[in-house]
């Protein structure tokens, strides 16, 4: 059965996160603006987790789950607008954090899990390859670990820890959430409402 349009994540959604964040003085060294922003990624790497587990529970194709992923995507990293800079800086490293998840997500359902390298492997190559200013080779790293994370491998967060700051390091990030979203994909759940208020 196809799924309805929208069921996975939708514009009004991410623009009810951005609202908030909006309306919030955020400090990225404060606890709650470090939380609102990790919901406002772990949100999405929920969403991105809810289609995969729809895609191998037989609800949906390969074709369909692509489809919905990209949906998800075109959302996520549109171009987003406030009056402090330093806002859009922080959600831009969310955006960043994501783009991993998206094409994890895209390429289990279509290739299925990595299999030449572990997790931990495939980051510290990732990390090989920024050094070397290979964005295209460090990104296509991290996605294949990200494939093996969809299929029940865990993240290392030691490995995370000791990555220089940069692309690598930002995009590991996203995979601690996806990690968290497919062993817990109702974990943000319960704050939609509360963010939802006016």
């Amino acid at each position: 059965m196809s799924a309805p349009p929208n069921e996975f994540y939708s514009e009004e959604r991410w623009q009810n996160w951005l609202d908030r964040i909006s309306d919030e003085d955020l400090d990225p060294e404060d606890e709650d603006s470090a939380r609102l922003l990790l919901n406002l990624q772990d949100d999405a790497a929920i969403a991105v987790a809810k289609v995969v587990r729809a895609h191998d529970d037989g609800e949906i194709d390969a074709d369909q789950a692509v489809e919905e992923v990209d949906d998800i995507r075109e959302i996520v990293l549109g171009e987003v607008e406030f009056d402090d800079e330093e806002k859009e800086l922080l959600v831009d490293d969310v955006q960043t954090s994501l783009v991993c998840v998206f094409y994890a997500a895209e390429e289990y359902v279509t290739g299925g899990p990595a299999e030449e390298a572990g997790v931990e492997e495939y980051v510290r190559a990732a990390a090989d390859a920024e050094a070397e200013e290979d964005l295209d080779a460090a990104l296509g790293y991290v996605v294949q670990a990200g494939t093996l994370i969809i299929d029940g491998e865990e993240l290392d967060l030691t490995v995370a820890e000791e990555l220089e700051y940069g692309l690598v390091s930002t995009w590991v990030n996203g995979l601690d959430s996806l990690q968290s979203a497919m062993s817990d994909p109702e974990v943000v759940e319960e704050d939609e409402d509360a963010d939802d208020e006016e």
